[in-house]
């Protein structure tokens, strides 16, 4: 009796089953944007390493900057995971619901964090 009712269970389609494609879809982009937080925060890393690591042109200013690009790096890294997760599990429910739309809030507020960093960037840069 209890291998039937297994078997009934494996058998039973849900509501995500289907959508199978949207799901996987929606579960890679949820990881691409896992990929590019980690990104962030390692070039973050990576800028105020190398900054410390050259001991020669250090410079109050440079300092300031090098430390503010790690710490913001690390922020907008921790900030793109958060709105990952809240996005992808909204995704889940709109799939399901066949009401799904882009979430341009979240694609326009990554941006402008990513080019404000940029700018940070350049600013380092020409400072060193």
């Amino acid at each position: 009796m209890k291998e039937t009712e297994e078997k009934k269970h494996s058998t039973e389609q849900t509501i995500e089953s289907k959508y199978i494609q949207q799901h996987l879809a929606s579960e890679r982009t949820f990881l691409a944007w896992i990929r590019t937080a980690i990104a962030i925060i390692g070039v973050g890393f990576l800028v105020t390493n190398l900054h410390f690591t050259m001991k020669s042109s250090l410079s109050p200013i440079g300092d300031a900057l090098a430390n503010i690009i790690g710490i913001c790096s690390v922020g907008l890294g921790i900030l793109t995971i958060i709105m990952a997760i809240f996005s992808y599990i909204r995704k889940i429910e709109a799939i399901n619901n066949q009401t799904f739309r882009t979430s341009r809030f979240t694609l326009v507020a990554l941006g402008i964090f990513v080019i404000i960093i940029a700018l940070i960037f350049g600013a380092y840069f020409l400072m060193i």
